[in-house]
């Protein structure tokens, strides 16, 4: 049947609508999911701004709260109707809860079965990590580590080595959630691009070593974070998600022996060299609980 001309045109408004804005399409606004830490935040050098113990930690808390408010300023801007805020650094207790909106959620504190992106589903239409650093196998970077400075030398996912920001992304990627914008030190946000492709970078400071950077001031920051943020969803349909083949295999290496001689009793763990284990889950939420379970357990645990 042929329909008439007004039906037509408005078939193809329609079909547009679709087509540039899935989630309005669908009747709902845009859901967005932002997971920051620290090390990236503008002006962070050494542990004196990362944890209670710092003489600057109070400041930097703010500057972290800073951050996250211009990419929430920016959503908002774009029409972003729900947006869920994970605090991923340290002890999950960082962001001033005080000086967020009242409409927007927090994670907070550990343990979470998905780590730095826990409370990450398919509802979501994109993902921004903000304040993150560099991986443990780059030899650049403000901070660099991942998951832990102290104990792991490397994580691989399907044979490659990633940072949190990898692993942040194969997570999200796992629901069909494509990471769009990264904020932090200039070595964590190429190594970012380099893996996940053109997304959004917000160079917050340009790293010299592993305690020491050139940075911009706190102000300077949250203006390019929020440019960053609105031109990434401005983009939206440029982005893909980050997806792993199935099942996925995870490569941990520590920095020290005992570690993977122990996790190697499990029937699951197979050792492959002195420090080193191998763990093969069917997808993304496996792994991700593996390693919070790897990282957190200890047989001294109490509530």
């Amino acid at each position: 049947m042929r329909l008439p001309c007004g039906y037509s045109v408005l078939a193809g408004l329609l079909l547009a609508l679709v087509g540039s804005t899935p989630a309005l399409a669908q009747g709902r606004g845009l859901k967005l999911y932002i997971s920051a830490d620290m090390e990236g935040v503008v002006g962070v050098v050494t542990g004196d701004q990362l944890g209670p113990s710092g003489f600057e930690y109070g400041r930097f808390r703010e500057f972290m709260t800073q951050e996250v408010l211009a990419a929430i300023r920016a959503a908002l801007a774009a029409g972003v109707q729900e947006i869920l805020v994970s605090d991923s650094h340290g002890n999950g207790e960082n962001l001033l809860l005080e000086k967020l909106p009242n409409d927007v959620l927090v994670v907070r504190s550990w343990p979470r079965p998905l780590m730095m992106m826990q409370g990450i589903d398919s509802t979501f239409d994109a993902v921004i990590l903000l304040g993150y650093h560099a991986g443990t196998t780059n030899p650049e970077g403000v901070r660099a580590h991942t998951i832990s400075s102290g104990r792991l030398a490397d994580i691989r996912l399907n044979g490659r080595s990633v940072p949190e920001a990898g692993i942040s992304a194969a997570i999200a990627g796992h629901f069909g959630v494509p990471v769009i914008m990264i904020s932090g030190g200039d070595a964590a946000v190429a190594e970012a691009q380099a893996l996940l492709g053109d997304i959004e970078g917000a160079v917050v400071k340009w790293n010299y070593s592993f305690h020491s950077a050139k940075t911009r001031t706190p102000q300077a920051a949250y203006d390019l974070i929020e440019q960053k943020v609105a031109r990434a969803l401005r983009r939206l349909d440029d982005f893909k998600p980050f997806v792993l083949s199935t099942p996925v295999t995870l490569d941990v290496r520590f920095k020290n022996y005992r570690p993977s001689q122990l996790l190697a009793y499990l029937p699951i763990v197979e050792r492959t060299d002195a420090h080193s284990i191998r763990y093969v889950g069917g997808d993304m939420i496996a792994i991700a609980k593996f390693v919070e379970f790897m990282m957190s357990y200890n047989a001294g645990l109490e509530p």
